[in-house]
């Protein structure tokens, strides 16, 4: 199901549109209709915010089925999903003042879209119908979980920790380096490029290899020839195997990220491959990285401290090899499929005790 459009169309259109993202009466009937024909014993939601809508919940409630819910971005209490925009971190939205999304157009820099998110979130707030229809909020990490009780209060919900899954084993270890540091992930405002480019000026006997697209490559291409970087490659994207031998050869790894970033995929791949990571200080970042044992933290709008990291870990290849054999070992023993299973199991069977 795609999302509505509310930057054109017929304005009637959109208005029921919202509407049925608040509360769809239809979604919760025909959720109803599929739960007598299936009969669950417990219902696992993700990502039903926009695209259905969480009246199916009350068919769960209803029904006697408990509802376990998967939160990977932070939908359930800011309306843009990222607690950040223009730049900033924010949280103008705490304590149900969603007429701030409206007032800063965070929503896709869109007043129709913001308008459109302020009125949903503001009225599953008033109805509170996501708290009290779920048995168990899953987080992938403590800083969520702990962002989501200065939302909505401590102890107000039941949560557990459940890593998103991702088998470590299935990669091969490198302890092999080349040249370059490597950054990959989709280049746009809140992964903080900027100030990576910014420390490379601060690093130039180092040389990063940057992969990926996304609205703002140009702009950085841009920055780097103003700051007259000669140590930075533009890779544009890579995948699979492409990536995989990027990864390989790399010395470590950067996630400059400058939002509350959740769980960075990107850290577990290096980490499954063998490689350190340096990555900022903001979200779930710090969590899997762990200063000084898997790779090194820094303030993220700190592009001189980031140098500092480039440069020292740079200078010390074998210590970045020896980060990366204990964060692959780390890796393995948490992020594999036999983990991640039995975890999910007692997390559903206590729920539906």
């Amino acid at each position: 199901m795609n999302a509505p459009n509310f930057k054109q169309g017929n304005p009637l259109k959109r208005i029921f549109a919202i509407g049925n993202i608040i509360y769809s009466r239809s979604t919760k009937k025909n959720f109803e209709r599929l739960l007598d024909d299936f009969k669950p014993d417990i219902v696992h939601v993700f990502a039903m915010f926009t695209h259905l809508s969480p009246s199916l919940l009350d068919a769960c409630r209803e029904k006697n089925v408990p509802v376990v819910m998967s939160c990977n971005d932070y939908k359930h209490i800011c309306p843009n999903y990222k607690l950040y925009h223009h730049g900033k971190l924010c949280e103008a939205c705490k304590g149900g003042r969603y007429y701030n999304s409206v007032l800063n157009k965070c929503c896709q820099e869109s007043m129709a879209f913001s308008l459109a998110s302020c009125l949903e979130s503001a009225a599953h707030y008033s109805m509170d119908i996501i708290r009290k229809n779920v048995h168990t909020f899953l987080f992938a990490g403590e800083f969520m979980a702990r962002k989501t009780e200065e939302f909505w209060g401590k102890n107000s919900f039941r949560w557990a920790k459940l890593l998103n899954p991702f088998d470590s084993t299935k990669y091969a270890t490198s302890t092999e380096y080349s040249d370059y540091l490597l950054f990959f992930g989709r280049l746009i405002e809140e992964k903080g490029v900027d100030i990576l480019l910014k420390a490379m000026k601060y690093a130039p006997n180092t040389r990063l290899v940057l992969v990926g697209d996304g609205p703002q490559f140009h702009s950085l291409q841009k920055l780097s020839k103003e700051l007259n970087l000669k140590n930075v490659e533009f890779a544009g994207p890579k995948w699979g195997d492409e990536l995989d031998q990027l990864l390989k050869y790399t010395r470590f790894v950067v996630i400059p990220s400058i939002w509350h970033e959740n769980f960075p995929y990107v850290i577990v791949q290096s980490f499954a491959m063998g490689k350190a990571v340096i990555g900022t200080d903001r979200g779930g970042i710090p969590e899997l990285i762990v200063d000084g044992e898997f790779g090194y933290i820094y303030p993220a709008d700190e592009p001189k401290a980031l140098a500092e990291k480039i440069n020292f870990l740079w200078t010390n290849p074998q210590l970045a090899v020896d980060m990366g054999m204990k964060a692959k070992i780390y890796a393995d023993s948490v992020f594999n499929d036999k983990v991640f299973y039995e975890t999910l199991m007692d997390i559903y069977k206590e729920a539906i005790r």
